[in-house]
């Protein structure tokens, strides 16, 4: 069965497309632009998507039997705070536009409809409150907002024949180049100083297989719903540290954040459907491949007194 993805070729999309992928579906990524020859593991279709809420895109979905929306719009590096100095362009793209492609997938008869959400939509609470999929949600920034809109207009949508599900997505790691954490680690080796920060994370491979979930579950289960995707709490003397150990670098990494402050999320609701993610396990593995692919002459550096 064939899956558009929109958003793809996005540092987050892409662990989504893999997946798929390596699960044995047909991939067509949805996007401005055709992805890069070889960007993927496996020869994926290309769809031209757009999220302008002025254009009508069902023809995109006609090959399509699920859909899932990775696509986002915003400041390169930037969720909250994404929109810049323009929050009325990026509300109409990433609100309106992402209904509009909601709508147009229901009306092709899509079969279910995957919304990449964020932790984001809960907002700012107490330290150490959990963050639940019942609890209320606050959001203060326009990108939380949005996100929580769009879940919103997607359970309304929901019905027999149109599954949509949102899955509320922490910070997102992996192995894949180019990286969240490249400008973090050369910081590092760099001697430049690093601030020490804590959040919660979860591997791009996981939540790929959170995505294949919700495309394998009975829709019943599902539909109208949103699921928490979240794994391990990490600071950057974490990350900071196993690169550190993997290198030899000189450099102290920053000290340990306080985790008080934190607020985990509770994924008890997707774990009853039979998703695991990696874990402290993965975590280290993933450092290690970071590490390894590291410039030899940015490691030589790092390791001069």
């Amino acid at each position: 069965m064939k899956v558009l993805v929109s958003g793809g070729t996005g540092l987050v999309g892409r662990y989504v497309v893999e997946e798929l992928l390596a699960a044995g579906y047909q991939v067509i990524v949805g996007g401005r632009r055709a992805p890069p020859p070889r960007l993927f593991s496996r020869p994926v279709e290309f769809a031209a998507l757009s999220l302008d809420p002025d254009k009508d895109q069902i023809d995109a979905f006609d090959d399509a039997y699920f859909f899932v929306h990775a696509a986002l719009s915003h400041v390169p590096g930037k969720y909250r705070g994404g929109e810049g100095d323009d929050p009325k362009t990026f509300h109409r793209l990433n609100l309106d536009g992402t209904v509009r492609l909601f709508e147009a997938a229901k009306r092709a008869g899509t079969r279910r409809c995957i919304f990449l959400s964020s932790r984001a939509a809960y907002g700012e609470h107490p330290g150490g409150t959990e963050l639940a999929e019942t609890m209320l949600a606050k959001p203060e920034t326009l990108y939380g907002q949005v996100k929580l809109d769009a879940e919103r207009a997607l359970a309304h949508l929901a019905a027999p024949g149109f599954a949509g599900v949102s899955l509320r997505a922490t910070g997102v790691y992996g192995d894949l180049s180019p990286n969240k954490w490249d400008g973090l680690i050369a910081d590092y080796l760099a001697g430049q100083p690093v601030v020490a920060r804590m959040g919660t994370e979860v591997h791009g491979r996981d939540l790929g297989r959170a995505v294949r979930l919700m495309l394998e579950t009975e829709s019943t289960r599902i539909s109208g719903e949103v699921f928490n995707v979240s794994d391990i709490a990490i600071d950057t003397h974490d990350i900071l540290s196993a690169i550190r150990r993997e290198t030899s670098c000189r450099h102290a990494p920053p000290a340990p954040a306080d985790r008080a402050a934190l607020n985990p999320m509770s994924t008890a609701k997707i774990r009853a459907l039979g998703w695991m993610p990696g874990g402290t396990s993965l975590f280290e593995e993933t450092m290690q491949r970071l590490a390894a692919v590291l410039p030899t002459s940015r490691r030589h550096r790092s390791t001069q007194a």
